[in-house]
């Protein structure tokens, strides 16, 4: 009897003491060198037998064991490790080495590489297997960076009559705030550049005349969010150009393959971006392909474009695997590129990445160094951005504006379909480069104004007849939009910290008496040509007679409504009576014809940001 309780009893401990030793635990998996987490990589626990993957904070949970026990991580791209832990211990924290040669088996001679069977050493594991969905990352854990936006401030007409900034056709910020909206959750201040989301959208405006790659086209409303100011509209449009007037193109396809790049929203939407650029390209196209991880290596010599299956097999591929070292990849693809170098061509290097650059080469200065040295011999930077978690926005934007090419995040095929295939000549092809500029206001008119957006594009107004400075280009086909809020004469201005009026001079010498009558303001542009080096100079004149916005075109209303809601994201100190209502009424009103339906797409978008941000309120 004795025996038979002592065994009874010690059952009763020995579950219980699984009980209490099986509650929830949370490890951790980490990159050895960035620190970064790993999100998505296979976990298991031995004795006993648990599986599960990490969150987008390299995180998971398992029930402690109740003797020591052993985790084994495998990560593709990463040495698998296995190591063993107590209960005791205080923490469960894994760190990563990356595999030391990610692109050994690219073979780089002199000239060009001979391919094996796979090109980064963990690809078989890849292959032909799916690649795990992403968790939706949460910004309390994500490594996303942005550039911080200190929004423009409203500038007195009378002390600072000029206002000069670089044009822009970038559209990446709009993807990056759709892809976190349809994700369920309200981007970030800093990654809504309320330009790029104006700018996302294609606007008509007249035609160039005379021969000018560009034009420049005014109006004014009364402002929506606040109907005593007005808004004013300053539209240009580059020349369309048919493809088969477009010059040739050398590219070369520079691609990240390390570690980040293997989720499903990466490397195989990059292959599906570029396998619809092949499908446009003419014989007198070349491509050249470029990877870079742990090492860089040329995998695709540059080939005419007539060759598209062989360009799209070498896409194919494709794995990812190891650190990133993405200085190496650059010098390698402008390398590349200037050995292919087509004279009065379009010598190009669009590189595809996370901007996650841990390895070798990799802060802001010594790569817009690099890029803008390269941009002086003709070769320009285009940036595709991909994922999100880990995403450096702020990397990829610095590049692409030191580049003189365009800056696009790709959140899904359709976007990718948009750059490279309905829009094309515009993504590729430069017809006007160092477009700035520069909006001399009337103060008789105008009391005070405010850019909506450009924040990083700002000039000094010196630099407007500088030609020596960089500013930003237009592709063929392209339109770039700009908004002003303006305060008429007369209305109380919300302009802070003014400067006392001068002492030697007055603040503006007093035209003569009847002299630019109801002129609002001057625009004035520079561009280049493509290969020029020195700037050209258009004009054009707004006018007095704003309209209510209802009574404006299409197109202005849709602008002002993609400001309200810009500005909403931003919780905006300008955003006056903006309202997610208002803004859903104007971009209702601004359907018009829609044939790719981005215009409903954002209708969908306002709605969704409404709803998320009334249930942050409500908590």
């Amino acid at each position: 009897m004795k025996k038979l309780f002592l065994l009874a009893l010690s059952a009763l401990l020995t579950a219980a003491g699984f009980a209490q030793s099986s509650k929830p635990t949370t490890g951790h998996v980490l990159d050895a060198q960035s620190g970064h987490p790993l999100p998505g990589i296979i976990v298991t626990v031995k004795s006993p037998l648990q599986k599960m993957v990490t969150d987008m904070a390299g995180k998971f949970m398992f029930k402690m064991p109740a003797d020591s026990f052993t985790i084994e991580v495998q990560c593709i791209g990463y040495e698998t490790l296995a190591r063993r832990f107590s209960p005791k211990d205080a923490a469960f924290e894994i760190k990563m080495t990356p595999v030391k040669a990610a692109l050994n088996e690219v073979v780089v001679t002199g000239y060009a590489p001979r391919l094996k069977k796979s090109l980064t050493a963990a690809s078989v594991a890849y292959e032909g297997r799916a690649a795990m969905p992403a968790p939706m990352p949460r910004a309390d854990y994500n490594t996303d960076e942005f550039n911080t936006i200190n929004e423009n401030a409203f500038h007195p007409a009378r002390q600072r009559p000029l206002s000069t900034f670089s044009a822009d056709v970038d559209r990446a910020s709009y993807s990056v705030v759709r892809k976190m909206l349809n994700s369920g959750y309200l981007p970030p201040a800093d990654a809504v550049r309320v330009e790029e989301l104006i700018n996302y959208f294609d606007y008509v405006y007249p035609a160039p005349v005379n021969n000018d790659p560009v034009a420049i086209h005014t109006d004014l409303a009364i402002c929506p969010w606040n109907t005593q100011h007005q808004l004013v509209r300053i539209g240009i449009q580059g020349k369309k150009v048919p493809t088969d007037k477009l010059p040739a193109s050398n590219l070369v396809f520079l691609i990240d393959v390390s570690g980040s790049m293997n989720q499903e929203n990466r490397l195989p939407l990059v292959k599906q971006a570029f396998k619809a650029l092949v499908q446009q390209l003419r014989p007198q196209d070349r491509v050249a392909i470029v990877v870079y991880a742990g090492a860089a290596g040329l995998v695709l010599p540059s080939t005419s474009g007539r060759e598209k299956m062989k360009i799209t097999e070498a896409l194919e591929q494709l794995s990812a695997g190891g650190s990133t070292a993405g200085g190496a990849g650059i010098q390698l693809a402008y390398q590349t590129a200037l050995e292919h170098f087509i004279k009065e061509g379009n010598n190009r290097v669009i590189l595809a990445t996370d901007g996650d650059f841990n390895v070798g080469v990799h802060s802001d200065g010594d790569l817009a160094k690099l890029v803008e040295a390269q941009r002086e011999k003709g070769v320009f930077l285009s940036v595709l951005g991909f994922g999100m978690g880990n995403y450096k926005d702020n990397h990829l934007e610095t590049l692409a504006d030191k580049g003189n090419g365009n800056y696009a995040y790709i959140d899904n095929f359709e976007e990718a379909r948009r750059t490279f295939v309905t829009e094309f000549g515009g993504t590729l092809f430069t017809i006007a480069k160092d477009v700035k500029l520069q909006v001399e206001f009337n103060p008789k008119i105008v009391q005070s104004y405010r850019l909506i957006g450009y924040e990083n594009r700002l000039l000094n107004d010196a630099d407007f007849n500088d030609d020596r400075k960089d500013a930003g280009d237009m592709g063929a086909g392209h339109t770039v939009t700009a908004l002003y809020e303006i305060v008429p004469a007369g209305v109380t201005s919300p302009v802070t910290g003014t400067t006392d009026p001068l002492k030697y001079q007055p603040n503006t010498p007093t035209p003569e008496p009847g002299t630019f009558d109801g002129e609002v303001l001057t625009v004035k542009m520079r561009y280049k040509e493509p290969n020029g080096k020195k700037s050209r100079l258009v004009e054009k004149v707004l006018r007095s007679g704003a309209r209510k916005i209802e009574e404006c075109p299409e197109d202005f209303r849709l602008a002002a409504s993609v400001a309200e809601f810009g500005m909403l994201l931003r919780n905006s100190a300008f955003s006056g009576r903006s309202s997610w209502e208002d803004a859903i009424r104007l971009a209702a009103s601004a359907r018009g014809e829609d044939p790719e339906g981005y215009r409903a797409e954002y209708l969908q978008l306002l709605k969704k940001a409404k709803v998320i941000r009334e249930g942050i309120a409500k908590k």
